[in-house]
């Protein structure tokens, strides 16, 4: 039998609830990539669940979805056309540098979890 994406697992808690927890945890200034999160979600190899996880949260959330950027340091292009540029006013809003082509150095503001 194959689960669906965000249905219960073991314990009780959702793959998204486990992502959104991870995510959380992200302070002020620092990100992590899609790939980071579901490692520490305990889904290696599962970037894309993360994408979709937090493509799917309400527009108030907590949840500080614009702390997470793909591997190369870019902000990922979304379906809902601004989102970027939004998401990009928030970092840089917490210190977090854009270089000329437009990547963050992830080596100067990858968060390092401790987790992993």
């Amino acid at each position: 039998m194959t689960r669906r994406p965000g249905a219960p697992t073991r314990g009780g808690t959702t793959r998204r609830a486990r992502i959104h927890a991870v995510v959380a945890q992200i302070p002020r200034g620092r990100v992590a990539s899609y790939g980071q999160i579901a490692g520490l979600a305990g889904l290696p190899g599962r970037a894309r669940q993360v994408g979709y996880a937090l493509a799917a949260l309400p527009e108030a959330t907590p949840v500080p979805w614009h702390r997470v950027v793909n591997a190369r340091g870019e902000i990922s292009t979304r379906a809902r056309t601004g989102s970027e540029g939004a998401q990009r006013r928030l970092l840089e809003g917490e210190g977090v540098a854009f270089d000329s082509t437009g990547r963050i150095p992830m080596d100067r503001f990858r968060w390092r979890s401790g987790l992993l």
